[in-house]
């Protein structure tokens, strides 16, 4: 490595940029971004005394994409908590110049990254997850970490079967060349309006791509599409934990990259588990629904749900 001031490199990594691969800034010893937003959050939470609620994006989004939903629970009564991915920038400006700081993370390692955050509150959260987000936040709650969940339009873990069309196509933009295994991969414009905005005009769906799309590791996709073929895969679930407590599902009718299918057959394995256990569907919803003219309906429905139990 070439040799840089420490101050240079401060900034050049709280930009969004690595200069040693994965995990690069934790071996230089700098505090990213996001690292540090997140430990200001925790310790925000920590001396509120209220209940955190821990919000989980998936692929291709930020947690700048919860804003709404974070200031709605704070509203509420709730503290939020919006853990990025490992390294990832805190804009979306700065996540299109350097793609790369998304390359080669995997589901283990983001799902230790969340519950690695977790474990420094002082009170146990309520947790919320968008896609593999909505994964992640599942994992979290078969490890007892969560004191409710709701995972939204989550994408399949080992054991959930369906293999619709629509998901296969929505993947197929990462799926389809292996090289993207170790690569971040963007979204084109009609990609991203078949997989996520297909329910939305064209208008809307611009409009959400120019301020919420951003690159996304390849990894995780091909960790889900194997996870049936792979006994040591990293994506599973401890559905039958009894520590796992309530979860909801929230599925959008018509999302074509989760679709009801997928989130059916994550309820029926979830289902078995002796706490609360239940799934709702929103109706003519895609798969942007968590960022979209929609977004209030279903934060709503978790909201009602969470205050239920946390």
């Amino acid at each position: 490595m070439t040799a840089i001031g420490r101050g240079q490199l401060h900034r050049r990594v709280s930009e969004g940029q690595t200069t040693t691969g994965g995990g690069g800034q934790k071996e230089l010893g700098v505090v990213s971004t996001e690292a540090r937003a997140t430990a200001d959050e925790i310790e925000r939470a920590n001396a509120t005394g209220l209940t955190p609620v821990v919000f989980i994006h998936g692929l291709w989004l930020l947690p700048s994409s919860w804003d709404r939903w974070a200031a709605l629970f704070e509203e509420a009564g709730y503290t939020a908590v919006k853990p990025g991915w490992p390294d990832d920038p805190e804009t979306v400006a700065a996540a299109k110049a350097h793609p790369e700081v998304f390359a080669h993370k995997g589901v283990g390692q983001v799902a230790d990254h969340y519950i690695e955050a977790i474990g420094k509150l002082k009170k146990k959260p309520a947790v919320i997850g968008h896609s593999f987000g909505g994964l992640l936040a599942q994992i979290v709650a078969g490890r007892g970490l969560s004191a409710v969940t709701v995972a939204i339009d989550p994408a399949p873990f080992r054991g959930v079967l369906p293999l619709p069309v629509s998901s296969l196509k929505s993947a197929s933009p990462v799926l389809g060349n292996p090289a993207n295994l170790g690569r971040a991969v963007a979204l084109t414009f009609d990609q991203f309006k078949y997989g996520w905005a297909n329910a939305l005009s064209e208008g809307e769906a611009k409009e959400l791509y120019e301020k919420f799309h951003v690159p996304a590791s390849g990894r995780p996709l091909f960790q889900a599409a194997t996870a049936n073929l792979n006994p040591w895969t990293e994506v599973k679930v401890d559905t039958k934990s009894p520590r796992r407590g309530p979860l909801l599902i929230i599925n959008g009718e018509k999302d074509n990259t989760v679709p009801w299918a997928i989130a059916n057959a994550s309820y029926k394995q979830q289902k078995h588990n002796a706490g609360v256990t239940e799934i709702v569907e929103m109706p003519n919803r895609g798969h942007a629904l968590t960022i979209d003219s929609g977004w209030r309906q279903v934060a709503d429905t978790a909201l009602a749900f969470i205050r239920r139990f946390a």
